[in-house]
């Protein structure tokens, strides 16, 4: 009996905890304010009620909500936002970082009274932005598109250098005596074939999604985020950048032809929220607020510094032969937002026996609560004063739901026409569709049309086909132009 009390109590405590996380995200924005300050605190709240100090599962944790988070955030990332801006984002990612690390480390050496390499050290840990933050507040935010994707790329990218840093300073602590060659050398195989198994693993996940056939569309989603862990476990085993190997591996399905596209994205979505807010409530569990007021003007001073000197320094610098205006580069500084990876950052040193590995870890969540609180609620309002705005459209996914239908061998297919296609400005009895399929419905600038003979179609038509599974491909080749139109039907 008392066993299954204790389950229960348990799962009441998890739904409440999700709960309150969602409703939670209502009043975070209407107040401007970023969710994870909530999760946060809710997490030390309860602390008063439940003992935890285990760093493993919080790491352990933490390392899998992030790798979710990534690959939801590489997945809705356009590659034609982003490749005009990827050479700024990585200078960002890993000059901008290193730079960071240096500056706000020797401020550390001399604030927390700690050696340099264990300044540093602190600087490793604090010195990359979040993905988690950053594309959580972004995203609700009317900030120019360039400035956006900027950020977005460099949140998802800058993870192998902190996580490189953080690992190279606690083996300078513990073993002063290793080679600092060997450890360039490991960071360029860690970025360069974590990029290479991003993309090999991104293109077999787009085939096997694309060609293999589920009795119910709900498997796809699931098959979608299996890659994304397969790619993070494969690129740890093989001691490349697991987060880098997600982060790609998702850019390449977001940006690929995909089956099931709208349902993997809206399982990303809520999963990717599930995973943020127990993430957030963990590590808040692991602050014990009777240490932090020890450390309070220390974390506020380096907090302050961090976001005033380290951070812009460290964009002026890594910005400094790109075509980013001093308005845009301000902006990129004063977005640099910190949030999770800091604080699972913060673990490691906790978990090796670092002697101020509590002290860091204090310190840190100071940094992480004034990067949110301050940084997250006026991004807008700088945007706005810097004349850096703009009206985004509407990018949600038509409201007509996709689905398998049933356990039969049909499924609905969802295509939008682009300028390149053979389809536009063609009348639909002018198409010689595959045999039993059956164009079921248009929707042209937000509008739902009844597909008729004579209706033309046009760049931007969102164009639904019911057909038999086994058409999925000569479907995607008559429509993007590998097939004539006007050729006899398959078949």
């Amino acid at each position: 009996m008392h066993t299954t009390e204790m389950t229960s109590n348990l799962i009441l405590l998890l739904g409440s905890l999700l709960l309150i996380g969602v409703l939670s995200t209502k009043f975070s924005s209407r107040f401007g304010m970023p969710a994870l300050v909530f999760f946060i605190l809710a997490g030390m709240g309860l602390g008063r009620f439940i003992y935890y100090d285990n760093a493993f599962i919080t790491q352990w944790f933490g390392v899998l909500a992030l790798v979710i988070i990534l690959f939801e955030g590489g997945m809705q990332t356009r590659m034609d936002m982003v490749k005009p801006v990827i050479r700024p984002a990585l200078s960002l990612a890993t000059i901008g970082v290193l730079l960071t690390t240096f500056i706000i480390g020797y401020f550390a050496h001399l604030i927390l009274g700690v050696s340099l390499t264990e300044g540093l050290l602190f600087g490793a840990i604090v010195g990359s932005t979040d993905a988690a933050a950053v594309f959580s507040v972004l995203g609700s935010k009317n900030v120019s598109k360039k400035i956006t994707s900027t950020l977005e790329a460099e949140s998802g990218s800058n993870d192998p250098m902190a996580v490189f840093l953080t690992i190279m300073f606690i083996e300078l602590i513990q073993d002063p005596s290793i080679s600092i060659w060997s450890k360039i050398f490991s960071f360029f195989w860690e970025m360069g074939f974590g990029l290479v198994l991003g993309i090999i693993c991104g293109k077999l996940a787009v085939m096997l999604i694309n060609k293999i056939n589920f009795e119910t569309a709900s498997l796809y989603p699931v098959l979608a985020i299996s890659a994304a862990l397969f790619t993070y476990g494969v690129s740890s085993l093989t001691h490349a950048s697991g987060f880098l190997g997600v982060y790609v591996m998702a850019l390449v399905m977001g940006n690929s032809d995909l089956t099931y596209r709208r349902s993997i994205l809206q399982f990303n979505q809520g999963f990717g929220w599930i995973m943020q807010i127990l993430m957030f409530v963990l590590l808040g569990l692991l602050v014990f607020p009777s240490q932090l007021p020890a450390v309070a003007w220390q974390g506020i001073i380096l907090s302050i510094l961090l976001i005033l000197v380290a951070r812009p320094l460290g964009v002026y610098a890594s910005l400094l032969i790109s075509k980013f205006s001093f308005r845009e580069k301000t902006l990129v500084a004063w977005a640099g937002l910190r949030g999770a990876v800091p604080i699972v950052l913060a673990t490691y040193p906790l978990l090796a026996g670092v002697p101020n590995g509590h002290l860091f870890f204090n310190v840190v969540f100071f940094i992480v609560l004034s990067s949110a609180l301050i940084q997250g609620t006026t991004i807008s309002s700088l945007a706005d004063k810097l004349g850096l705005t703009e009206n985004i459209p509407d990018q949600q996914p038509s409201i007509i739901e996709l689905v398998a239908t049933g356990r039969t061998t049909s499924e609905i297919s969802h295509l939008t026409l682009d300028k390149r296609s053979c389809m536009i400005n063609r009348e639909i009895q002018d198409i010689h569709l595959p045999q039993s399929v059956l164009i079921t419905a248009l929707i042209r600038n937000e509008e739902i049309l009844t597909p008729r003979g004579n209706t033309v179609l046009l760049a931007g038509d969102k164009v639904y086909l019911l057909g038999p599974k086994a058409k999925r491909e000569d479907i995607r080749k008559l429509f993007t132009g590998e097939v004539d139109p006007t050729s006899p039907p398959v078949t």
